[in-house]
């Protein structure tokens, strides 16, 4: 297995929003109760594309997207109402219905620079939603217009002097591995520490280091993995580990490998909710991103100073918030050569204030979280990006990372995919813009 396809099974290895696939409740049966046999489960879907390249419109281009309801993957028959809602970047909301039994064409355009989001809905006669087991049968795509032309809030004024006084409380903190214990990877030749590193904060940088076994001294490149939201034991990644070191930082500074109830207790307790506290974010030292990012200036001070690492190749990655991480991470420290950020969080967070996408699950933001917008960080980088937004993904809006593809200095690779949610999982259409 190539270090891409092990570096891209990781990224969704640590995602947090994990789809699941359920058959939906079939209808009740007319053949008496005596001779019926278990009904057939139908599995609902849709089907999204757009007429070009979904990214590729101008603004007042009729954008037009073609809807197919499918039964078990197959054209689905005639009868089941189809909703859809179109919302965009410009503010403009546009509603309508259709029927299923033959794709039908939903059109728009966009006012302004910036992205339209249309979500469908299968419903019942009376209204209520067609379920796949317990799940509504619906689907969010998208298309943009002058991608090129978007704009973001501007970022504070001391922006550059806020991180730099938080590098100085990370070096006010001696960097000493604090213990490194051997623990058992499945992967043939990789060996695997669980490792604590001193940290300001009260709470140490906690991950697991793992490398080829034997390595000798500069001699490895070196990559640095962050995780998704939530409060989960993080993976080893050892197996990305048999050509390369590989660091993977838990956020939070807690334990590792501990049982399931150990961050079950965290999960209900001291880390319920956490960075959503409007308390905590009135100020950029006392929300909770402040102590995560501490933590995360010191994993990458930690993994340069390993004495096998080559001192050149250095990439940091991840997904959702892991993706917010590496984002940070390739801006604070210029050692970083390269950014895979996959539906990275924490992107536009002045966006709101100027009618900018979002969905129902995001951080109310204040003037405090400007300073942790990955959009600013990666402005500051100047090695090669990689990212990957979902065309119906409203947790991390693919206007951030376009924001951020926008401003790269280096080279660059963006993927947007159609219909996909927050989950990373394949849906439609691929569009690749890259620059080198």
């Amino acid at each position: 297995m190539s270090f891409r396809v092990r570096l891209f099974a990781a990224l969704f290895a640590s995602c947090l929003f994990l789809a699941g696939a359920v058959a939906a409740e079939a209808p009740k049966s007319n053949v008496p109760a005596e001779s019926a046999k278990p009904a057939q489960k139908t599995v609902w879907s849709f089907q999204t594309r757009t007429d070009k390249s979904a990214v590729g419109y101008k603004v007042g281009e009729p954008v037009v997207f073609t809807v197919e309801l499918l039964a078990d993957g197959k054209p689905a028959d005639k009868g089941v109402k189809v909703a859809w809602e179109r919302n965009g970047d410009d503010g403009v909301t546009e509603t309508g219905e259709a029927e299923s039994g033959a794709p039908f064409l939903v059109t728009t355009k966009g006012t302004a620079p910036g992205f339209i989001r249309l979500t469908v809905k299968a419903l019942n006669p009376d209204g209520s939603p067609v379920m796949n087991g317990k799940r509504p049968v619906a689907l969010t795509s998208g298309a943009a217009c002058d991608i090129d032309k978007i704009a973001v809030a501007p970022e504070p004024a001391d922006f550059d002097a806020f991180w730099n006084r938080q590098k100085e409380r990370v070096n006010a903190v001696p960097l000493k591995e604090l213990e490194r214990v051997p623990v058992k990877v499945g992967t043939p030749g990789v060996v695997c520490y669980d490792v604590k590193v001193a940290a300001p904060g009260g709470k140490p940088m906690s991950g697991y280091l793992c490398m080829p076994e034997g390595a000798k001294a500069k001699s490895l490149p070196l990559t640095v993995v962050y995780f998704g939201y939530g409060v989960y034991p993080i993976g080893k990644n050892d197996g990305m580990a048999k050509d390369r070191i590989v660091l993977s930082v838990n956020a939070h500074g807690f334990l590792n490998g501990r049982p399931k109830e150990y961050y079950e207790n965290l999960r209900n307790g001291e880390l319920k909710g956490y960075a959503f506290s409007e308390q905590e974010n009135a100020d950029p030292e006392t929300t909770y991103f402040n102590g995560m990012m501490l933590r995360l200036i010191r994993s990458l001070e930690y993994a340069r100073s390993l004495p096998e690492w080559n001192g050149k190749d250095l990439t940091v990655m991840g997904h959702s918030q892991g993706g917010m991480q590496a984002g940070f991470a390739a801006g604070l420290d210029p050692h970083v050569t390269k950014a895979i950020l996959n539906q990275p969080w924490m992107c536009d967070n002045g966006g709101a204030a100027m009618g900018h996408l979002r969905g129902g699950w995001h951080i109310k933001p204040t003037p405090a979280l400007m300073y942790y917008d990955t959009i600013y960080q990666m402005r500051r980088f100047k090695g090669e990006v990689e990212l990957m937004a979902g065309l119906g993904d409203y947790v991390c809006p693919p206007f951030g990372m376009t924001a951020i593809y926008n401003e790269a200095k280096g080279p660059k690779k963006i993927t947007y995919t159609q219909s996909v949610g927050h989950n990373g999982n394949p849906r439609g259409e691929k569009i690749v813009l890259e620059k080198r």
